[in-house]
């Protein structure tokens, strides 16, 4: 397998196939050089981030699988999140209770403006990029008429802190801390259990050991599986070598050992990677990949692409709405006229990055692009202080890497596309 792996066309393959995110690992790389940031703050900040928004980036998944490109509407879910997130922390409900109503209030309206998102998509079929884009601005209007002129004259919401002093009108920020600065929503997720990342690794590689042996004793048995003996053998190996390297880590007077993970949060992303897998193995799932491919098969099959389409935006705004919840009760306060205009953008950057182009996406691509568009946004600011004397040059880097790498990733992919067809 090794032999054939290293074949000059299978390597070269592979470069093609993941030339985007060898890119961004090389950045990333070399910024964490130049930065001389310390190796425990990079993998705490990434710890951070990766439990706030990787829900939002798999929300990308469905929709790019539907054939609807990348969603740009993602915004108007985070909306949705952020419009029950004013109502619990107005209401005054904290801790778990408030996130868990914060969630059951925004499922209708992630459902109402997933809706209302998939009739306009379905209007606008072969544009759905650009429409996601105009819907959001358009969205954003009147978001804003709701909470700047609505609030406090046809909408009831007195003596809150909430309220502009003249009474009408959110304020700019809102704490998601409570009145006191002890309650609210902020960390109502993350804080429930923190785990040690190491426990946590072993925990995995144990189970990996056990899934591992289990399947070369069914080798043994002489029972087909779909990998070869050499991959379980591998994953033994790999087992093996992370509950070593987390025991020696553990005993060590390593900074890094403190290192902890919000445990319930990162259940939930697993869950919601563990749905996204499931729901592509129902009749649901197998619609949205045959629309995905060619809505004129679809057709002939019988199926309603229209409606699909809409079932796949639904999907995609309240788990957008719900990833806007996580996002925000980790950061402890909302801009409540931004925090969601750079949602989409964030999330379509970092799906991209991790290998995923306008019609192919998966789990590992979410995953993988969080972590290297995130590992980039930690160290550019010290790593353009470093090269240029200004952090200020890093934070340009950084704002390039959000609004560029769309377009070069668009770039790229179409040019691997090319090559592929050529090879």
């Amino acid at each position: 397998m090794l032999t054939k792996f290293l074949k000059k066309e299978s390597v070269k393959q592979f470069a093609i196939s993941n030339i985007v995110s060898i890119i961004f690992i090389a950045l990333s790389l070399i910024g964490m050089l130049l930065s001389e940031l310390g190796s425990v703050y990079i993998f705490n900040e990434l710890i951070n981030r990766i439990s706030r928004n990787s829900f939002l980036v798999l929300s990308l998944l469905i929709p790019i699988l539907a054939g609807l490109g990348l969603n740009f509407g993602l915004v108007i879910g985070a909306m949705a999140g952020q419009l029950s997130i004013i109502a619990v922390t107005y209401w005054q409900v904290d801790g778990i209770l408030g996130f868990l109503l914060c969630i059951v209030l925004a499922l209708p309206i992630g459902i109402l403006f997933g809706y209302l998102t998939g009739r306009l998509f379905n209007a606008t079929k072969g544009q759905e990029m650009i429409a996601g884009l105009i819907v959001s601005f358009f969205a954003n209007g009147l978001y804003q008429f709701l909470l700047l002129v609505m609030v406090g004259t046809v909408i009831p919401m007195k003596d809150s802190i909430m309220i502009k002093p003249d009474g009408i009108g959110l304020r700019n920020t809102i704490a998601l801390n409570g009145v006191n600065g002890d309650g609210g929503i902020k960390y109502a997720l993350d804080g429930i259990f923190r785990l040690n990342l190491f426990y946590f690794i072993i925990i995995l590689a144990i189970l990996l050991l056990i899934y591992s042996i289990y399947q070369i004793m069914n080798l043994n048995r002489n029972i087909k599986l779909k990998k070869p003996r050499e991959t379980y053998i591998g994953y033994t190996a790999v087992s093996l070598g992370l509950i070593v390297i987390s025991v020696v880590t553990l005993v060590s007077d390593s900074m890094f050992k403190n290192l902890k993970i919000p445990l319930v949060t990162w259940i939930v992303i697993a869950l919601l990677c563990l749905f996204n897998r499931l729901i592509m193995k129902t009749k649901l799932g197998q619609n949205f990949r045959t629309v995905g491919h060619s809505q004129h098969i679809a057709k002939v099959a019988g199926i309603n692409v229209n409606r699909t389409r809409i079932q796949a935006v639904i999907i995609s705004t309240v788990l957008a709405a719900w990833g806007q919840i996580i996002f925000l009760q980790n950061i402890g306060t909302m801009n409540t006229y931004g925090s969601h205009m750079q949602v989409a953008m964030f999330s379509i950057a970092a799906i991209l990055i991790g290998g995923a182009s306008v019609s192919n996406a998966k789990i590992s691509h979410a995953i993988t692009g969080v972590i290297l568009f995130h590992m980039i946004f930690i160290v550019s600011p010290t790593a353009g202080k470093a090269i240029f004397g200004d952090a200020q040059i890093g934070e340009f880097f950084r704002a390039f890497v959000v609004y560029g790498v769309i377009g070069i990733s668009l770039a790229l992919h179409a040019w691997k596309k090319y090559k592929l067809s050529k090879m």
